[in-house]
């Protein structure tokens, strides 16, 4: 096997595939709980330290899935690796120094991540680009030139492989030598989705870029898939700017998400002209009207000073703080 597991990993991911009769364990409860090999070894003892309503719900859950054994879990997971090293994929864990630095400070942040391609430092410094699959021409127009403008300001552009704004983003950024990363909402193993952005995902790689999953590699497209998918492409950015989307598009989701997130949140102003959603989140002081992409820019830090916020949240878990 190529993928290169540690006996930590495999542990972590051995939790999150644990079942205590029908119910799983809270994989963001896992992913605080488990910031290093100690912490990790309490989990596998049965310990939750976190003073938490999660917590206490899966405590006993934890206990008694250790209780039942580990065999079944362990076998899913070699399965699971097995099918990532099959499709070229590598892991990285809340254990590791290069989990992205934005997505460590969430609190619903994933235990894991299967990618393609490469994870990079400048990721640290990225704005999601988000809208609805049913995009207008205009709405299209407008996703590329801001992709456009904020390549030309260093800052990673990452998306989620969507048809419409998503795909527009993705593409205005690799036409302009510009470094993007996709979000799945399958795994990292299964069929790229949907299935006409296939040589997309193929010329992200190419270029250097990357494709995140934080689903089991196997895992299908799903209704659930998508919403979680956006809680990660909130995550690993520093903001996200909202393009088009209707009431009922994933991209006013992310928008919720993103202000929970306590990232940025910028909506377009031919958005907030027409979606009364968009205006009251910028009535609301939860999000800032973009103009000019200088309106996004202004506000964004260095990548080198964002990661080490991030290493620093990571110390501050590792003392219990």
């Amino acid at each position: 096997m190529d993928l290169d597991i540690t006996a930590e990993q495999h542990d972590l991911l051995t939790l999150c595939a644990l079942r205590a009769g029908d119910a799983s364990l809270d994989w963001s409860l896992l992913a605080r709980s488990a910031h290093s090999p100690e912490s990790l070894a309490a989990l596998m003892d049965g310990q939750i330290l976190e003073d938490s309503r999660a917590a206490t719900k899966n405590r006993p859950l934890l206990q008694q899935a250790l209780a039942a054994g580990l065999d079944d879990a362990r076998a899913r997971i070699d399965d699971e690796i097995a099918a990532a090293d099959k499709a070229g994929a590598r892991l990285v864990t809340v254990l590791d120094a290069d989990y992205p630095a934005n997505l460590r400070v969430i609190g619903n942040l994933p235990p894991f991540l299967f990618y393609r391609g490469e994870l990079d430092p400048r990721d640290a410094r990225s704005i999601a680009v988000v809208g609805t699959r049913q995009a207008s021409k205009d709405g299209l127009r407008r996703a590329a030139r801001m992709a456009r403008e904020l390549v030309d300001h260093d800052v990673v552009i990452a998306s989620g492989l969507a048809k419409g704004i998503d795909a527009a983003a993705h593409e205005a950024t690799l036409n302009a030598d510009g470094r993007t990363f996709a979000v799945m909402g399958t795994g990292i193993a299964a069929p790229i989705y949907p299935a006409e952005n296939r040589p997309l995902a193929k010329t992200i790689l190419a270029s250097g870029g990357a494709l995140l999953s934080q689903f089991w590699p196997t895992s299908p497209p799903a209704k659930y898939t998508f919403p979680r998918r956006n809680i990660v492409t909130s995550g690993a950015t520093l903001g996200s700017v909202v393009i088009e989307a209707s009431n009922t598009s994933g991209a006013k989701m992310q928008a919720r998400l993103a202000a929970e997130h306590g990232k940025l949140v910028f909506l377009i102003r031919s958005l907030a002209d027409t979606q009364p959603w968009a205006k009251k989140m910028l009535d609301e002081d939860r999000a800032i009207l973009v103009t000019a992409s200088g309106d996004i820019t202004d506000r964004l830090g260095r990548a080198a000073d964002i990661q080490a916020a991030g290493r620093q949240r990571q110390q501050l878990a590792l003392a219990g703080l």
